[in-house]
Formats: C-alpha cells, sequence, structure tokens
C-alpha cells in the first residue's frame, strides 16, 4: 500500500530536510514517527527537499507500507510522535503509479520579506528583513524577464548536484500587504538556492544598486559568481506541489503563510480531498 501525506513544518531548527548523520533533519523525525505507527521501517520519498532553516506549509511525501491503519491513524499518529515544529496535514492513499518527487509537475515557493526600518521580533525566524525601502516597480520588471524556459546556472550554488541547470519558471510576482513583501515562484522544478539567489538578484534592483535589465544580464551570463547575495533562508516557504489532477490530492494553495490570498496567482483547480484532513 503506498500513502502520501501533506506536512508543514518550521525549519528554524532542523537542518534541512535530508537525512544526515549526527544532525537534526525534517525527514529524520518524519520516518521515525511513521516507524512507530507502522511497527516496520519506513522510508520517505518527498516532492522538494528544502534547505537549513527553510519552512514548508505543504510538502508531500510518500511511503509504502504493509501496515493496515486507517487515513486517521496515520495523520493522528504521526502528529503524536513528531515533535511540535512539525505536523502532518492529511493522508491519502494512492496508486503505485504516485511518486512525490516524481509525479509532481510544478514547484511553489514563496518567500517573506519584512519591508521595514525596525527588524522583525515576533516573526524573527519566519521572514527576511530588508531595513531599506524597495523599488517593486522595479522589482517586478525584472522578474518578468526570468519567466520562461532557461539556463538559470547563475542563480543556482555551487554545490547544486542537479544534472541540468535548465528549468522552466512559469511564474514569477511581487507582491505587498502592509509591511511583507511577498515573492512568489513557480516552477517545474528548483535548482539548489534558486529562489534564495532570485531573490537576492531582486532585492539589489529593488535598492536601485542595479538597473531592471541586471536581471537578464545575470541569467544569460550563466555564471554563480557574477550574481547577487543569496537570500537568507528564513524567509523561504514550500507553499504547494502540483500534480495531475487523477490523483486527487489537495489544492496547493491552501496554507500560503502571511497573507490569506491568491489573487497573485493563476487559476487552479481545487482538487477534491478523498483522504483524511485535519486542517482546512
Amino acid at each position: 500500500m503506498r500513502i502520501a501525506l501533506g506536512l508543514e513544518y518550521d525549519g528554524t531548527e532542523f537542518c534541512g530536510w535530508q537525512t544526515q548523520h549526527e544532525v537534526s533533519t525534517v525527514q529524520q523525525h518524519v520516518e521515525a514517527a511513521l516507524t512507530q505507527i507502522a511497527a516496520h521501517p519506513i522510508q520517505v520519498s518527498c516532492a522538494g527537499r528544502t534547505d537549513a532553516g527553510v519552512h514548508a506549509c505543504a510538502q508531500v511525501i510518500h511511503f509504502d507500507t504493509t501496515a493496515l491503519r486507517s487515513l486517521r491513524s496515520w495523520v493522528l499518529g504521526s502528529n503524536a510522535n513528531l515533535p511540535r515544529a512539525i505536523s502532518t496535514l492529511w493522508a491519502l492513499e494512492v496508486g503505485p503509479d504516485f511518486h512525490a518527487r516524481f509525479s509532481a509537475t510544478a514547484r511553489i515557493y514563496r518567500y517573506v520579506i519584512l519591508n521595514r526600518p525596525t527588524r522583525a521580533g515576533l516573526w524573527a525566524s519566519k521572514v527576511s528583513w530588508d531595513c531599506e525601502s524597495l523599488n517593486t516597480d522595479a522589482m517586478r520588471i525584472a522578474a518578468q524577464t526570468l519567466l520562461g524556459e532557461h539556463d538559470f546556472s547563475s542563480f543556482r550554488a555551487a554545490g547544486c548536484q542537479a544534472k541540468s541547470p535548465v528549468r522552466h519558471l512559469s511564474h514569477l510576482s511581487i507582491t505587498r500587504h502592509h509591511d511583507f513583501l511577498f515573492v512568489d515562484v513557480e516552477a517545474n522544478a528548483f535548482l539548489q538556492h534558486m529562489v534564495r539567489n532570485i531573490v537576492g538578484v531582486l532585492l539589489e534592483i529593488g535598492h536601485g544598486e542595479r538597473p531592471i535589465e541586471w536581471a537578464q544580464e545575470v541569467l544569460l551570463m550563466r555564471d554563480r559568481t557574477k550574481a547577487g547575495v543569496t537570500a537568507p533562508p528564513t524567509g523561504l516557504y514550500l507553499v504547494g506541489v502540483r500534480y495531475p489532477d487523477r490523483f486527487f490530492l489537495p489544492n496547493p494553495l491552501q496554507h500560503l503563510p502571511f497573507a490569506a490570498t491568491t489573487e497573485a496567482w493563476p487559476s487552479t483547480s481545487v482538487h477534491s480531498n478523498r483522504g483524511m484532513s485535519l486542517k482546512g
């Protein structure tokens, strides 16, 4: 039997998603919790590996099990065994053709910037902070030059292990809600640090340190050393993963952080949820 789960987590105290020796990771805790319920070792696959300090509102995983448990048991049981910073949102039985990573057609990230003179207190580990006034109009124009299918070598981490730097960026928008600035990004897949590096370039343009044309220049140079700084991980959230309708997974945009609006996003069908959910 194959089970898909939806997860949310605060990445502040974890060294990223992927299991590593002698450090605390999200995958390590999730597998340990599910193993307790199944009474046999569980290994999970995720839709997208998040880095240290990065959060998720809608991570999707799957695992195979011989244990006969209700969907409610997978949700409640895993939450009873998980640390408070990780929560299971829903469970759904899926067919053997479903794969959390390879069945996904797109990943959606939101980067949150607190843009005001004073630093964050309440949201210190949940947002990035920029004390200078940002030219959001310039940032929006520059962002449009990155849309489409490109070689994003200038926006990948030096240690990125992806075989190809080519990705298709289908959505990139900048919106403001009071003191919060949201950079919303959707692509078929992402390179390591790709979103944070895009934000770093857009921030330099927003500060007036670089012209609007610089975003496209960086893209065409295909050289990471010619780009801007990498934005901090604290502002980054995995907010959704898209799958073909035949899998009937929940709407990927129902748990957006900070702002209860999806107006910046293209319309999307809301999938019926045949699984068990305790939220939304």
